[in-house]
């Protein structure tokens, strides 16, 4: 009987152990594909792009001819337009976690609010666009410019920012709150002194991963009314505009050999811009935490 017991054991321990095998190189597989198609994408761009980034590409409008197209004011406007959401978002997105988090955290309020915007992430980009036609284009007359572009992105990652920064300040210590009311502070001065300082590392995770959405996204500004096609830069907020993610679109249609190259350089020069984007954004945030460690 011990000896049918004994191995029983081991052989649901060789079991296990065998299980354990499959989920690791079930794992590892997945890494190893999608590596894969992220390197097979960009030695494909590579190849066909990286030569047909220079100077007068950086430095020229769009053309009709291939080898004279640039993306100069595709550059100019998704910095612009990234600029105008980002700073929308963040500011909105604080301050809404702020009040659902701090001032009326158990109000049946604040708990249909996370419920409805936890839902907002998920609703189609198309959908923004024709909002902010609608709003900002139409009901409050900016026209199809870069402030109505900017704002309709500014919607559309609102959502991503406001759950980041709830979340960052749902995890500040309660005691450090509880310290500063027993010294006498009041409510704003423990947000603006305490909770602001200690969350912000999180709540520029959230902005962070809101900028990676919004330069890349062309449905909402093609539905509010960008143009595909702009021999300008924008001169000021009112002024029309295009994106690079529209301007690669536009570029990917047509079937000359030297459109698809400048695609391909469009879409590396898009990675550069968000990857230094992002690497400010990654230095910022861990300053503030060092500084709060």
């Amino acid at each position: 009987m011990m000896v049918s017991s004994q191995t029983e054991f081991l052989r649901k321990r060789a079991r296990r152990k065998w299980l354990g095998r499959a989920f690791h190189g079930l794992c590892l597989l997945s890494v190893v594909i999608a590596l894969g198609m992220l390197a097979v994408l960009l030695v494909y761009l590579m190849v066909q792009g990286i030569t047909r980034i220079d100077w007068s590409f950086l430095t020229s409008f769009a053309s009709r001819h291939p080898e004279q197209a640039g993306i100069k004011a595709a550059l100019f406007g998704s910095i612009y337009v990234v600029i105008i959401a980002g700073v929308t978002a963040f500011v909105l997105g604080v301050a809404t976690a702020l009040y659902l988090e701090e001032y009326s955290a158990r109000s049946k309020f604040a708990k249909i609010a996370k419920i409805n915007i936890s839902n907002l992430a998920g609703v189609p980009s198309i959908v923004y666009g024709l909002l902010g036609l609608q709003i900002f284009v139409h009901s409050l007359h900016l026209g199809k410019s870069v402030l109505a572009g900017g704002f309709t992105l500014a919607f559309l990652v609102l959502p991503i920012v406001i759950m980041a920064a709830m979340e960052a300040v749902r995890s500040v210590p309660p005691s450090l709150r509880e310290g500063s009311y027993a010294l006498g502070a009041t409510r704003w001065q423990v947000i603006w002194h305490m909770v602001i300082p200690q969350a912000f590392p999180g709540i520029l995770t959230g902005v962070i991963l809101a900028v990676r959405r919004a330069i890349g996204e062309t449905a909402p500004l093609i539905a509010m009314g960008a143009l595909t096609f702009v021999p300008f830069t924008p001169d000021g907020p009112l002024s029309r505009f295009t994106v690079l993610p529209i301007q690669i679109f536009n570029w990917t249609s047509r079937p000359q050999p030297g459109f698809q190259e400048a695609a391909a350089a469009g879409i590396i020069v898009l990675l550069v811009v968000l990857l230094v984007m992002n690497a400010g954004a990654v230095i910022l945030r861990n300053r503030f935490q060092n500084k709060w460690e």
